[in-house]
């Protein structure tokens, strides 16, 4: 059985953000390089692929071996990497639904990697944000999944706007569009 994380609220929240705002992206620039990290079952890249991203453009990864043979099956392509450690390229449009939970205890082990973000649950996407200011193209956008347990984020390189945001059980979703900030001269 492959161990794939599969769509729930949060996926759902973030295609519908993807809907709403990566038409426009394409209207701007048809030729949009598309990068998800942590595609899990691949329902993003088949929303970006539908909503008219050329499949050449739509690239991949994923630390969990399942989902990368699994989107590449899809026919996307995928390669097993920890964030940008495999990555080389810049892109226009970033994507990431991480592991944003605070680390529980009572979690079984098999699913705290895709859902479990360290201690405070914000230490992937700090990393995340880290690396990935160096693989944004010049006019670039982030989308990134938050919530409202996760922890301490490190913004400082990015001016940022919440864009959508859901409330379920115990917590509140919240999709971030991200840009770089721009040296001025």
């Amino acid at each position: 059985m492959l161990q794939i994380y599969q769509p729930e609220e949060d996926s759902f929240l973030l295609q519908r953000t993807l809907k709403e705002k990566l038409p426009k992206l394409l209207k701007e620039n048809s030729d949009l390089k598309f990068l998800e990290i942590g595609p899990g079952s691949g329902i993003q890249l088949k929303t970006a692929y539908d909503l008219g991203v050329k499949k050449q453009n739509i690239f991949s990864c994923d630390i969990n071996s399942d989902s990368v043979r699994h989107c590449k099956k899809l026919g996307f392509n995928c390669v097993k990497s920890n964030l940008f450690e495999k990555i080389k390229k810049k892109y226009d449009v970033i994507i990431f639904n991480p592991p944003y939970l605070p680390e529980n205890e009572l979690e079984p082990k098999d699913s705290k990697l895709a859902t479990t973000g360290g201690k405070r649950g914000s230490e992937i996407i700090n990393e995340f944000l880290l690396q990935a200011k160096s693989h944004l193209a010049e006019n670039g956008t982030i989308f990134l999944l938050t919530s409202s347990l996760t922890g301490k984020l490190n913004w400082k390189n990015y001016k940022k706007k919440k864009v959508a945001n859901k409330k379920i059980f115990f917590e509140e979703l919240y999709i971030w569009e991200l840009k770089k900030y721009k040296l001025k001269n």
